[in-house]
């Protein structure tokens, strides 16, 4: 901490380079662990790595040793987990360590807390050199702090569910959230999510069918995805196609739906996804892989009347309403497993 000791409740305080930017924005930020006033340190013990992110890297990089590499690089140089090239991050897990004075937030220290802001905005330190992680997952087991500002949020962690299964759901809450607040404020019927055999894919169709949705599509890549999906009863149609070749999603979709869910962690899936919708219909963006102007230009440029929301994140009470649908839906539970268990096969 300065010598001055009021800090900035979304971070300023924090930011080393370039000045007057926000902490997602910043090349560079203090990652010391004590707090200010009114921030609370967090003792790291595992980090969520967010899919377009993780992909990316093991594309870049290939072998797990070089994938670790990578990420040390990254939080070393830049004081946070942001990979420069998806530009995304991730969530992590730990233990409260400290709590400044000030703190809003609620914490305790020993409270066992998953950060719902991204870890591109969160000042981050590793001390372990990632020496439990063999680069083969999105989840990194490790050690090392990092420090939640005064507008920052976290959740405690439930104590009815192992950790690696919380802390899956809470990188994603956001998508069910909103997909629930889309769905009911549109009484849309029908609903299609790009990428429904995923994390937030299989979250956002169990929200919709909660929101009362009577039309479920789900779109896969592979028949492997599709049977796992169909196992679970989450939607009504499962289709396959590249989510990346827009005639081929719309073909497969075939009547267009009035809310368009995207949860695929690659590019190149704004065009189908525009399609697949009705005319005055919405398409939510969840990717971190989204271009905007693919998206915008696409939509003009084959006269399609649909709106397009970019899912932040953020909806208040998302936390809990991700964990209960787990609770409460056993073919979210079964397709989390089953992602828990491929990644450990890997």
């Amino acid at each position: 901490m300065t010598g001055d000791v009021t800090g900035s409740p979304i971070g300023l305080h924090r930011v080393l380079a370039p000045s007057g930017v926000l902490p997602q924005q910043a090349e560079v930020l203090d990652a010391d662990p004590s707090p200010w006033p009114d921030e609370v340190v967090v003792a790291v013990e595992r980090l969520n790595l967010d899919a377009a992110s993780y992909r990316q890297l093991r594309e870049a990089h290939g072998s797990g040793a070089a994938v670790r590499q990578a990420v040390l690089d990254i939080v070393g140089a830049r004081g946070k987990m942001q990979n420069p090239v998806t530009g995304s991050g991730g969530m992590l897990l730990g233990t409260v360590a400290a709590v400044g004075p000030d703190s809003p937030l609620g914490l305790r220290k020993g409270d066992r807390v998953a950060t719902l802001v991204s870890l591109t905005l969160t000042p981050l330190r590793i001390t372990d050199g990632l020496a439990q992680w063999d680069g083969l997952g999105e989840q990194v087991p490790c050690e090392g702090t990092a420090v939640l500002f005064g507008r920052s949020i976290a959740a405690v962690l439930p104590d009815d569910m192992p950790d690696e299964l919380a802390l899956s759901v809470l990188d994603v809450c956001g998508a069910p959230a909103l997909t629930d607040r889309v769905v009911r404020a549109r009484g849309a019927k029908s609903v299609c999510v790009l990428g429904g055999g995923g994390k937030s894919g299989s979250l956002s169709l169990a929200a919709a069918r909660a929101a009362g949705a009577t039309r479920l599509v789900a779109l896969v890549p592979t028949e492997g995805e599709a049977a796992a999906v169909r196992e679970t009863g989450l939607a009504d149609e499962v289709v396959i196609a590249d989510a990346r070749n827009p005639v081929a999603v719309a073909e497969a979709v075939g009547e267009p739906v009035e809310v368009t869910v995207v949860c695929v962690d690659v590019a190149g899936c704004e065009h189908g996804a525009i399609l697949a919708t009705a005319a005055g219909g919405t398409v939510i963006f969840f990717s971190m892989a989204t271009s905007f102007s693919a998206a915008a230009l696409g939509a003009e440029g084959v006269a399609a009347d649909v709106e397009m929301l970019i899912g932040n994140g953020y909806v208040p009470g998302h936390a809990e309403f991700a964990l209960d649908l787990v609770r409460r839906t056993p073919g979210v539970l079964a397709l989390f497993r089953g992602r828990e268990r491929q990644t450990a096969g890997s």
